[in-house]
């Protein structure tokens, strides 16, 4: 089954309208329904933080998380499971995602590399990259992603080598890292410098992700504000690639400014592991890696 095929959800019925439409039996999309998967995982639902552990994991290993590829496909399916309220948006990961694991793995052959990606030590996705064979030795091809045996692989998601790391997407990779933890001034501090950069200005726009992650910081140092009503890194970065006016992609000295500004404006002069500046550095980090 292609992945095209998959996301077609849900199934038509005799009369041509899907089962999530008015007078239709609505039921939950299950990893079996979308890949060629087996025993409890098949029978589980998608989950949103099941995708978001697969987006990480896939900019981790190829720089972005590809369109149309597993993690894309996840996404879709657990749109579909929060209308059903199957799951809820900002619940848990699924048992067998959460214990038995999301990854994305490497393999290198001699001019390509295989990756693979797994849920719960089940193979759900894989793409083939092959290196470039032009006139100039530049740049990288993609080949057509791999089938998994037995169905199941993923359609579009072959990423080109050489493919940078932008501002925007290093600061979505915070709000997976450190998420779950309230806004501070320095983390504020740490997104305008970021998003200055990302506008190519000096400083970040009065109406962008800085002003709304100050606004956050501000309110969370209300005295009378509760920690579990305290505003989150997610809350402010989880479309910071979209919600950015200009991108760019992260440079060594780009790096330099964010953690300067979030090591400054913090009371220990420490940055936040997994935070802002954690992350614009990573990025800057592979990002060389990919001359």
């Amino acid at each position: 089954m292609s992945q095209e095929e998959q996301l077609r959800w849900p199934p038509a019925g005799p009369d041509g309208q899907g089962e999530d439409q008015p007078g239709g039996d609505a039921a939950a999309v299950c990893y079996g329904d979308v890949f060629a998967v087996e025993g409890e995982l098949a029978r589980t639902p998608i989950a949103p933080q099941d995708a978001a552990m697969m987006q990480a994991a896939e900019s981790a290993v190829l720089g972005r998380a590809p369109a149309g590829g597993t993690a894309a496909a996840m996404q879709s399916a657990a749109r579909r499971n929060e209308r059903l309220d199957v799951v809820a948006r900002d619940g848990e990961a699924t048992d067998l995602a959460a214990e038995g694991g999301v990854a994305v793995t490497e393999a290198r052959v001699p001019g390509a590399r295989v990756v693979t990606e797994f849920v719960a030590d089940q193979p759900v996705g894989q793409y083939i990259i092959v290196a470039a064979d032009d006139d100039d030795g530049g740049g990288a091809a993609v080949a057509e992603p791999g089938e998994l045996e037995g169905g199941g692989g993923g359609r579009g998601g072959a990423v080109a080598d050489g493919t940078k790391i932008t501002i925007g997407e290093a600061l979505e990779a915070a709000a997976f890292s450190a998420g779950d933890q309230a806004v501070e001034p320095s983390d504020a501090e740490a997104i305008a410098a970021a998003e200055a950069l990302a506008c190519r200005a000096d400083e970040a726009p009065p109406d962008g992700l800085a002003a709304r992650a100050r606004a956050a910081a501000e309110a969370n140092a209300a005295a009378a504000r509760r920690e579990e009503d305290r505003a989150t890194l997610r809350d402010v970065l989880a479309d910071a690639a979209s919600a950015l006016g200009a991108d760019k992609e992260v440079e060594r000295e780009d790096a330099a400014r964010v953690v300067g500004a979030e090591v400054r404006s913090d009371p220990d002069a420490t940055a936040r592991p997994g935070g802002v500046a954690a992350s614009i550095a990573a990025a800057a980090r592979l990002n060389r890696g990919r001359q």
